[in-house]
Parts: structure tokens; sequence; C-alpha cells
């Protein structure tokens, strides 16, 4: 095994390790910048085309759905006033975290079926629970399980549907408690995560900083709530390991993950009006006002070039990870 200098490596393990200290370099030479830009107006279809996806290069868009009767709609009164009478699908954690690394597990949250009144009952403290409660669920639950509020904000946005030549394969509602938190994580879609109230707290980095993120692979595991109310995290059987991120961006073990001291991650706050483009394969951290309320559309990616760069990135880092 090589020294921290690198001597005694093999010439071919050497240039990967070359190989990926450039590739973020490079990326941030090509256009990413240290903040997340504000744009103050909508661009045509085109324009936001070239400019923002084709560079995957998020941006905070104001002034993009004013007209949304969402906005001015969806107090927590008013969502129980049209919906409160619903089952609907609530994450429940004992710590706020659903999907995410736990005692040696990928652990994810109890899927409990209730009533959106009780629900939000939990949310305006009217009850008190020691669980972390969170409508979270990502299969278009607002057209699924929300119908009612549909006509308050759009089954897609018309530019980026414009944009990408395609419809968005799901529109999803998020509304929770400031406990709950979204673990570090990557997704394969363009996403438009539109903030109705409160604010939401991004921590991203760009796909170009995979050679400083750890992955690790655990077995999947589920909360379970037991009859005195405590939890309990009950193993998925048969079940292929997951990879997953384990590292805290908030508070890094950087003597487990030094790696990771060369990664530049970018915070940013979306506050209500503001709408969050989010390109395919950047990865976030997210945590949340209390009660904020949002809706994000997810349009699949393109599997062209950026695709083929990052399996490539991907691929060099687990190599060096498993000399």
């Amino acid at each position: 095994m090589a020294g921290a200098d690198g001597e005694g490596e093999v010439p071919a393990l050497r240039a990967v390790r070359r190989c990926l200290a450039a590739f973020p370099a490079e990326a941030r030479e090509l256009g990413l910048t240290e903040s997340v830009p504000y744009l103050d107006s909508l661009l045509s279809p085109l324009e936001f085309y070239r400019e923002w996806v084709c560079p995957n290069k998020p941006c905070i868009i104001q002034n993009a759905f004013g007209h949304w009767p969402a906005l001015k709609k969806w107090t927590l009164t008013y969502l129980r006033k049209v919906a409160g009478s619903k089952m609907v699908s609530v994450a429940v954690t004992p710590n706020g975290y659903a999907d995410a690394v736990y005692q040696d597990r990928f652990v994810m949250p109890e899927e409990r079926h209730m009533l959106f009144s009780n629900f939000l009952d939990i949310v305006e403290k009217k009850v008190i629970s020691p669980s972390v409660f969170y409508v979270q669920k990502q299969c278009s639950n607002l057209t699924e399980e929300f119908p009612e509020l549909l006509g308050d904000v759009e089954p897609e946005v018309p530019w980026m549907s414009e944009a990408l030549g395609k419809k968005p394969d799901a529109v999803n509602f998020w509304l929770g408690e400031s406990a709950a938190v979204t673990s570090l994580h990557k997704d394969h879609y363009e996403n438009l995560y539109c903030v109705i109230s409160g604010e939401k707290h991004f921590l991203l980095h760009p796909p170009s900083d995979r050679p400083f993120i750890p992955y690790e692979l655990y077995l999947p595991a589920t909360y379970c709530i037991s009859e005195d109310g405590s939890f309990q995290v009950v193993d998925e059987k048969a079940a292929d390991k997951v990879p997953w991120i384990p590292l805290d961006p908030l508070n890094p073990d950087l003597e487990q993950y030094p790696e990771y001291a060369q990664a530049r991650p970018l915070r940013c706050t979306v506050k209500a009006g503001e709408m969050l483009y989010l390109p395919s394969l950047w990865f976030h951290h997210v945590k949340q006002s209390h009660g904020c309320i949002a809706v994000n559309y997810w349009y699949d990616m393109e599997y062209d070039l950026k695709y083929s760069y990052y399996q490539l990135l991907d691929s060099l880092s687990k190599a060096v990870t498993l000399v």
C-alpha cells in the first residue's frame, strides 16, 4: 500500500489519482461559481436550456411562479380545510433522518398512513410527539394524494417542459417539521424546487466533487414503531446492499473522511416565492424552517455526455477507494 505521498503506487493508480485531482478544478474553470446565482426573471426556454441546463449549473429564480394561487392560499388552516379528512403517507423517524445511515444500516422511515389533520396537529404543536413527521413521499404525491391542491399550482412548469421536450415524471408535495433533514445524496432528475412558504436550506456539491464524497454499502432497514412507542431498526430481508453517503456535510468527520476537506460546498437558502433549479447529479443536503411548504418537479435527465462524465468520475473514485 502506498504512503500519503504516493510512494510505491503503481503508475496506473498514480495516473488515476492525478485525473481525480484535476477533475474538480477543471470543472470550476468551465464556469461553476462560488455561490448559487439569482435570476430576477424568467428566461426563454431556449435560453434557460443553453445557459443553465446544458452547463449543469444551479440557480435560484425569483418571480417564477408569482401567479400561483398557492402562494396566498396555502396556509395550514387552508390545507386543513381542503385536505384534512384525507389519509396520507407520512414519513416518521425518531431523529428526523429518513433515508440515511444509522447504526451501520441504510435506514428508511416508517411510512405511516394517517389523517392529514392529525399530521397538521403535530406540525402546529397541538399534539406533542417525540417522533419527527414529514410529508415527503416522492412518487408524485401531489397528484396522487393531494389532487385537491393541484388547481393552486401547475401540473408542470410550461417553460421547462418546452426546454426539455418532456413532461415531469413526478410532482411532489413537501411539508414537515424543522427537525426533518434530507441526508446528502444525488438524483437523476432535473429538479425545480418551489418554496411556497417558509425556507429551505440547501448544501450543494457539483458532480465534480464526487472524488471527495465517500460512499459505502449498507444493509437496508426500516424504522418500525414498537408497542411501547420506541423505534426499532428492522433489516429488510433478502435485500441487496445500498450505496449511500455516511458523511454529515454540516459536521464532517475529517479524520475518517479526510478527502472531504477538498470539497467545496455551495450553500443557499430558498425563500417563499423562489424556485431553485437543481441540476441532475448534483449532491444536496436539505434542512428547512418549521412547517415549510414546497412543491418540486422532477424531469428525467438526459443520459448524455454529462452522465458519461459522471460515470467515469464515479468509476475512478471507486477504483481508488478499493486499492
